[in-house]
């Protein structure tokens, strides 16, 4: 079962650490991961912008430091608790990270956000398949 009040808490709570000093958009995320974990990440940005790390890389750097797994549920917020949908590359990072069944922000899954997600099992070749 997915405490979906905890993991916003805890995204809001990971916003207030976000690097933001350009956009002054703070972002947290919060996952939970298959072995009941939760763990976090924030945004870190950066004068090179296309450097800037989402929140939710910090999320899956986090899910890899603390032992791995797969994410079960995201909650992704800026810092007064708005939801956020992941960008793009975050997108995909989810997928990886959990797979087309992960839940995002209580509302939707990896799958709606990225239809026809391009993944490991692509890289195989078609004689391993």
């Amino acid at each position: 079962m997915v405490d979906w009040h905890e993991l916003r808490e805890r995204a809001i709570a990971a916003a207030a650490h976000a690097y933001a000093p350009y956009s002054g958009l703070f972002v947290g995320a919060a996952g939970l991961a298959d072995d009941g974990r939760i763990v976090v990440g924030c945004n870190v940005e950066n004068a090179s912008y296309g450097l800037t790390l989402c929140a939710e890389c910090g999320l899956i750097s986090d899910l890899h430091r603390t032992g791995g797994g797969r994410l079960v549920a995201v909650v992704v917020v800026s810092r007064d608790g708005n939801l956020l949908n992941p960008c793009g590359r975050c997108r995909q990072l989810l997928y990886e990270a959990g797979g087309v069944g992960c839940a995002v922000n209580e509302t939707t899954t990896v799958a709606e956000l990225l239809p026809g997600a391009f993944g490991p099992d692509d890289l195989q070749s078609k004689s391993e398949r």
